[in-house]
């Protein structure tokens, strides 16, 4: 009997994101670790004979110092999509005709740089609207992986709004990141989003843990791994569990905050689990990659909208 599918994805948020996010003075040099973390994660996915889909920030990809490791993403095979060109998390507030622009302008540098043509994109900080979607689907998106159905997202927002340096008016403008209590009752597996003119689009959440919609991406497991490694497997494979017994197909995510310690990027204290060294870090990444691989077939978003287009088609 064939696994069922899960797809994987990795937010290439750089050291600048974060440090515009979080306030910090300086982030408009736009520091990059890509040199450090591309090599990085390369050796990890060829050691597991995995392929990722990478969410590239335009502003990036349009900095020469970051285009050759972005190449080296794609020339390893890994789906190329686009994660906006100046990673804001309010694309919520923007008018029809910003949300072309920041797009088109991400979508065109991502494509001249990797060689690919994004199909896929995600809001960072899953911020999402129906203008949006209206966006892609007329831009050709063939899916949106924006959506993230966990309850906590105020309690997130509170925490990082009271460890950040922003402003009032900024915590305004992000009064929304990580989305309201209610999106905890969002759907949970892909959907197809029908929009204006007959029109749709494939939505992907990134999976939270069915019935409970609490987060289960790396990022969350790497925090409960510093209190306790087998509360954090448990806490997986209890995921997993229910994954399989409601037949929701995992949407797993990844950040290179996930992979990345301290010991080998500065200024980043401010963002939890730095203190854990990169090498735990990718010991846990790993196993967390070998508990998945029991279960399920570990696929690129990409790879996993196609065969939900093809099977709803059919049907």
């Amino acid at each position: 009997m064939s696994k069922p599918t899960a797809s994987l994805s990795l937010d290439l948020d750089n050291k600048w994101s974060y440090m515009k996010n979080n306030g910090a003075e300086g982030w408009e040099e736009y520091p990059s670790y890509l040199d450090i973390f591309v090599p990085y994660i390369l050796k990890l996915l060829k050691e597991l004979d995995l392929k990722l889909t990478f969410f590239i920030v335009g502003q990036d990809a349009a900095l020469e110092f970051n285009q050759k490791y972005i190449r080296m993403l794609a020339d390893a095979g890994h789906e190329i999509a686009n994660h906006s060109f100046k990673h804001e998390t309010f694309l919520h507030l923007y008018t029809k005709k910003e949300l072309e622009d920041e797009i088109d302008k991400s979508h065109a540098i991502i494509q001249k740089v990797s060689g690919q043509e994004p199909k896929g994109f995600r809001g960072p900080g899953f911020t999402w609207s129906e203008t949006l979607l209206e966006v892609l689907v007329e831009k050709g998106y063939q899916y949106d992986s924006s959506t993230f159905p966990t309850i906590i997202g105020p309690l997130a927002r509170m925490y990082y709004f009271k460890t950040s340096n922003l402003t009032r008016a900024q915590k305004e403008e992000r009064k929304e990141l990580f989305g309201k209590f209610s999106d905890g009752f969002m759907k949970l597996k892909p959907h197809f989003r029908k929009l204006k003119n007959n029109t749709r689009l494939l939505e992907l959440p990134v999976t939270t843990m069915p019935l409970f919609r609490i987060p289960i991406h790396l990022t969350y497991l790497v925090y409960l791994s510093g209190l306790s490694k087998t509360l954090m497997f448990f806490y997986l494979k209890c995921a997993l569990y229910l994954c399989k017994f409601t037949r929701t197909p995992p949407n797993f995510l990844i950040h290179p905050t996930d992979l990345l310690g301290g010991d080998l990027i500065t200024g980043m204290d401010f963002f939890p689990g730095m203190q854990i060294p990169s090498q735990e870090k990718s010991v846990i990444f790993k196993k967390v990659i070998h508990t998945f691989a029991k279960h399920f077939r570990l696929v690129t978003l990409q790879e996993h909208a196609a065969e939900i287009t093809v099977k709803y088609d059919q049907d």
